[in-house]
């Protein structure tokens, strides 16, 4: 130990960013149980490390007593003073008794214990810096596939795409460059595990927050996003300035933006819509490229009915239904696609229904200050206000 020892760890503080005095306790440690293990068990000690010089001194602790009856961790008052006259009974004596030498099991012993506390330091270090970047955006490189488990290189660290995260139909190759939205970042024994996904919505988000300035500058927000990972999203977005389109903002001057979004996301197709505190207007923009041509709400249930042309039905509905599952759930409610002829139809039997409950006998009308009347009519009362009194239907006095 000396002056070498404290510039070592001093420059271990800059290249790996562990604090020069962790690194100093960690060896104190180390120092007390090689000490103890080959000089005594049975003893209290405490190893101070000088931290300018890097001279290492061994102390013996012992309560003062009056009588000492286990010599191993007592010393007399008598002896005591000799070593500090201010110490009094029930005081803790230090008393030096550093060896000339450890030995070489000694070293080998706290040199492991060393080793160890820096991998742990290290280990601290990288999940305090991942741990603050959940549920953000890392870019890291395919380094390995392990039992369908991919293995990114993150740089200070790996993380791991399991089965489930990984999108349908994409293929990993070792050396691609990968942008990942990190799910949840744990401590282990064997340092920081981090969880990431490619399916995950929020990647999507992220994504758009660095490729638009508007969103990152909170001009433009994001309401709501459905995703179908590899396959297709839908995002509804909402501008805080009327001068703002948030559709055009997202997209991008000739798609740039939205395209690079595309590209790494490899081909998956987003529709981004504007955002509407009104339903109706919302829920039609939902089901875009399809176009609506109405929409019945029943706000109780949350379910919406709504009409498209005939041709644009299987639009609307989209491949084994995804369209209408997305806007459902990028909506929040539930969908019923009909298309125009089964509308009208709808209609013609609802009046069918009603000429067929028509009763002649019942009248509803209102009379002159638009107050409704129910009335029954009696038809062999009634006589047309055309014809006099005893007229019969010829017109004949």
């Amino acid at each position: 130990m000396s002056v070498e020892l404290i510039h070592a760890l001093k420059q271990l503080e800059k290249e790996k960013g562990i604090d020069k005095e962790v690194l100093l306790e960690a060896i104190e440690a180390a120092l007390i149980s090689a000490y103890k293990k080959n000089f005594g068990s049975g003893q209290n000690v405490k190893v101070h490390i000088d931290r300018e010089t890097g001279n290492v001194k061994v102390y013996s602790l012992k309560v003062v007593r009056s009588k000492v009856e286990n010599p191993q961790t007592e010393i007399s008052l008598e002896e005591a003073h000799k070593i500090n006259s201010l110490l009094i009974e029930g005081d803790t004596a230090e008393i030096e008794v550093t060896p000339r030498t450890f030995g070489r099991i000694a070293a080998q012993t706290a040199k492991q214990v060393v080793v160890q506390r820096i991998r742990e330091a290290e280990r601290g270090i990288i999940y305090d810096e991942f741990v603050n970047k959940e549920s953000d955006i890392v870019t890291g490189i395919v380094q390995r596939i392990e039992r369908k488990n991919v293995i990114i290189d993150l740089g200070k660290a790996e993380a791991v795409l399991t089965p489930t995260e990984q999108v349908p139909g994409e293929v990993y190759n070792f050396g691609d460059r990968l942008k990942l939205y990190v799910l949840e970042v744990k401590k282990t024994s064997k340092g920081p595990q981090i969880m990431v996904s490619r399916t995950h919505p929020g990647l999507v988000k992220r994504l758009f927050e660095l490729e638009v300035p508007e969103i990152h500058d909170g001009i433009v927000e994001i309401k709501s996003i459905a995703r179908e990972a590899g396959s297709r999203t839908k995002i509804a977005v909402f501008s805080k300035d009327d001068n703002v389109d948030p559709v055009g903002a997202c997209v991008g001057q000739k798609g740039t933006r939205v395209n690079a979004i595309v590209d790494e996301l490899k081909g998956e197709k987003i529709d981004i819509i504007k955002w509407s505190i009104n339903a109706e207007e919302y829920i039609s923009s939902s089901l875009s490229p399809a176009k609506v041509i109405r929409v019945d709400l029943d706000e109780e249930n949350k379910t919406a009915k709504v009409t498209v042309p005939d041709f644009q039905l299987s639009l609307a509905i989209g491949k084994v239904g995804q369209n209408a599952r997305l806007a459902a759930k990028l909506t929040g409610w539930k969908i019923d696609i009909k298309n125009e002829s089964e509308l009208r139809a709808t209609i013609e039997q609802q009046l069918l229904n009603f000429d067929h409950d028509y009763d002649p006998s019942k009248m509803d009308y209102y009379d002159e200050d638009d107050e409704y009347i129910e009335d029954d009519v009696n038809e062999e009362d009634y006589e047309s206000d055309d014809a006099p009194d005893g007229a019969d239907e010829e017109g004949d006095m």
